[in-house]
């Protein structure tokens, strides 16, 4: 299976005192680029849910969103931090004996203060374990979410990839009338310009012509490169970079084909191949 980089998933977990809510969403991104909106309470999680995350995603901008929602009428222990107040004391007591008309702080902002009114309703192992536990279930369905996606893209790239293929292969039917076609026109202008002229001339111009238009090369390397994005996708994992070089190639192959066409029937076949290629490209930016 292959995975798009594009997901979601949420959920909540009830704690007695509070929910506690998770969510994941994704973009694609080269890398595995993680961001997080999560409040300072909550913020010795995001270590421990970052490790979670890696080890299931390999690739996108993903956004992680944790927070706690209160419920109605649960009453929440609260109590101060003594250390924390001894601190701010003594630190205080310092700032009066450097600067004596210093006002020393007052109860609201000792409250106030960050840290100090310690919530005993948080219990960090407790909270970090029910954290983890949703974090794990949510991964499942998120990856999954991405897997759905990734299966649409693949069915999507193979669908381009068979009309690639079917126009590979009509260019080479069409070669042979296209030389033969130029044989004639040369033959008829040459024997115009000149009177006695010998079939050896005109057997020397058909080769330089023949060789030039020769795709044969890149009609090979066409198939080659078509028949390596149907093994990668087959191969399943985290494709998106070899099949993103792999797009370079087609696309290198198509270009080279374009610009040895003599023919408006080879032309359109470059030309489509070319769009079938862009168009891959762009599903395939969204893939891990």
């Amino acid at each position: 299976m292959i995975y798009s980089m594009t997901g979601f998933a949420a959920g909540s977990r009830d704690l007695g005192f509070a929910l506690l809510n998770i969510e994941l969403k994704s973009v694609n991104s080269r890398y595995l680029d993680l961001s997080y909106r999560i409040g300072d309470e909550l913020r010795f999680l995001e270590m421990p849910m970052r490790e979670a995350i890696a080890a299931k995603v390999q690739r996108g901008k993903l956004e992680c969103r944790v927070f706690l929602q209160s419920r109605p009428g649960a009453e929440r222990a609260m109590q101060p931090n003594m250390a924390l107040v001894e601190q701010l004391g003594r630190l205080g007591d310092q700032v009066r004996s450097a600067i004596a008309d210093a006002a020393p702080l007052g109860v609201a902002e000792i409250l106030r203060w960050p840290g100090v009114l310690a919530d005993q309703a948080l219990d960090v192992e407790k909270l970090q374990a029910e954290a983890l536990g949703l974090l794990s279930g949510l991964l499942g369905e998120f990856v999954a979410t991405r897997g759905r996606e990734g299966a649409r893209l693949d069915a999507i790239l193979r669908e381009k990839l068979a009309r690639m293929r079917a126009g590979v292969a009509a260019v080479g039917p069409i070669l042979p009338g296209v030389l033969a076609d130029y044989q004639d026109r040369l033959a008829t202008r040459l024997r115009e310009a000149v009177a006695n002229l010998d079939e050896d001339r005109i057997r020397q111009e058909l080769g330089v012509f023949a060789a030039r238009i020769d795709v044969a090369e890149e009609l090979a390397r066409l198939t080659t490169h078509i028949d390596e994005v149907e093994r990668v996708l087959g191969k399943g994992g985290a494709v998106g970079k070899r099949l993103d070089f792999l797009m370079q190639e087609l696309n290198r192959e198509a270009n080279t084909l374009a610009s040895k066409s003599v023919s408006a029937d080879v032309t359109a076949i470059a030309m489509e191949l070319k769009l079938l290629v862009e168009q891959m490209r762009e599903q395939v930016q969204n893939l891990e």
